[in-house]
């Protein structure tokens, strides 16, 4: 992901870190626990606001 500067929209912080999680979509990979969404989260580490945005579709199993 390209690195831009981030201005918080609800504090005006300048201030953020980024993650990532996988989780499952659709009733298949769930019933076989596969996590085939990807997101990356950019969160203010002074109000705690959050933005998802997705990323690139996986299938990786939890088995």
């Amino acid at each position: 992901m390209e690195k831009k500067h981030y201005i918080c929209p609800k504090c005006n912080n300048g201030v953020f870190e980024s993650d990532q999680f996988q989780a499952t979509g659709g009733n298949f990979a769930k019933m076989f626990d596969i996590q085939n969404k990807k997101f990356i989260t950019i969160s203010c580490k002074r109000c705690g606001y959050t933005e998802l945005y997705k990323g690139e579709t996986l299938m990786v199993g939890t088995f």
